[in-house]
């Protein structure tokens, strides 16, 4: 597979003078066309801060980034709409992402202002269909639906355009524990059917494992690991990876109990 998006030695800072902060330091790594890449990293690593520099949102300090072989570190305008056309989002909260008195089909055709030609009925099913949604959502408001029928029509959204390359930042931390698995599998099928390139952002590093070919871990603005994922889970080399992996529960292991169970100590309880 060819690298479809680079970023090469991103930093940024924020604040003047002596109030300087590094939200991101010296950070590069690269994505291969139709693989998953997720950056994983606890609040406070820089991980979120990549998101909207990766699209074009947050100027970055210094650094490039490019996408398909071409500059995109500073676009402007007209060139920004032309990138977004190829580079799409999913946020943490589908909510907010809602206008509260839209429909999901005014919200999805709005969505088309950034394509020059205008699309039909059959362009909107087929974004619904990579989702696992029917038609019947389309003249329900936000709050008719379920946390992961909002996320999953955000995605939808975002394959109006058929972009090839897919940003989700924090995409299921809202979601209950049941949705996030069935939104995790809606991203692998876009690779499987589509051949899209994903780019998830987690603080988990379980979803991280489950769902990407590779794993760049961030600590503190800092990439301290990168690597297929069966590298950084069973060859982890920092500590910090080492951390983030033992706090993933592991149910096929038994739990061991430091318990007095001797016969005075039952005497006691009782």
């Amino acid at each position: 597979m060819s690298e479809i998006f680079v970023a090469d030695h991103v930093t940024k800072t924020f604040g003047h003078g002596k109030h300087v902060v590094e939200a991101v330091k010296d950070v590069s790594f690269s994505l291969e066309e139709g693989s998953i890449t997720t950056i994983v990293g606890e609040s406070g690593s820089g991980k979120s801060t990549m998101a909207p520099m990766v699209l074009g949102l947050l100027p970055i300090t210094s650094g490039t980034i490019t996408f398909r072989g071409n500059d995109v570190t500073n676009l402007n305008d007209a060139d920004r709409a032309r990138y977004w056309r190829d580079v799409q989002a999913v946020f943490q909260d589908p909510f907010s992402s809602f206008n509260q008195f839209f429909t999901v089909r005014r919200l999805l055709y709005r969505s088309m202002r950034l394509l020059e030609s205008n699309v039909g009925q059959d362009r909107l099913d087929e974004a619904l269909g990579h989702v696992g949604l029917t038609t019947d959502v389309l003249d329900r408001y936000p709050h008719q639906l379920s946390g992961g029928q909002r996320q999953r029509i955000m995605i939808a959204r975002a394959l109006m355009l058929r972009p090839t390359m897919l940003v989700a930042d924090e995409a299921t931390s809202m979601l209950d524990a049941s949705l996030r698995v069935n939104v995790l599998n809606v991203l692998k099928d876009l690779r499987e059917d589509l051949g899209m390139t994903v780019l998830f952002i987690t603080h988990d590093i379980g979803q991280a494992c489950y769902l990407a070919d590779r794993v760049l871990v961030m600590e503190h603005g800092v990439m301290v690991e990168q690597g297929t994922t069966d590298e950084v889970i069973f060859d982890p080399q920092h500590e910090y990876t080492k951390r983030l992996l033992a706090d993933v529960p592991k149910l096929h292991e038994e739990i061991a109990l430091d318990l007095d169970l001797t016969s005075e100590a039952v005497t006691e309880m009782r």
